[in-house]
């Protein structure tokens, strides 16, 4: 699938989900699976560590920057494959009801 097509199709995945209240369902669990998996904790102290390290002189820009590919690279496998199932589960049940 080339680029254009697959940025097409999640362009149109975000839509459906949107449309439907669906994608709120979704933040919503997601954010109580990190809360309930301390990710948010330890996020916070990574920052806190951060910005004591680095003084507070740092930008909330810098900041951002440092703690974005943490954040994403730290997000548990289970909390992206549970996202992962219930998108997948909310595009087959549109499927069936297009039908």
């Amino acid at each position: 699938m080339d680029a254009s097509k697959s940025a097409s199709m999640r362009a149109a995945i975000n839509q459906q989900l949107t449309e439907s209240g669906e994608k709120e369902n979704l933040k919503a669990m997601i954010r109580e699976q990190l809360r309930a998996h301390g990710w948010a904790d330890d996020l916070k102290q990574y920052t806190k560590e951060l910005v004591a390290s680095k003084g507070e002189a740092i930008t909330v820009d810098e900041l951002v920057t440092e703690i974005t590919p943490r954040a994403r690279s730290t997000v548990p496998d289970e909390v992206k494959k549970e996202l992962l199932t219930r998108i997948r589960g909310f595009l087959a049940q549109q499927g069936q009801q297009a039908n």
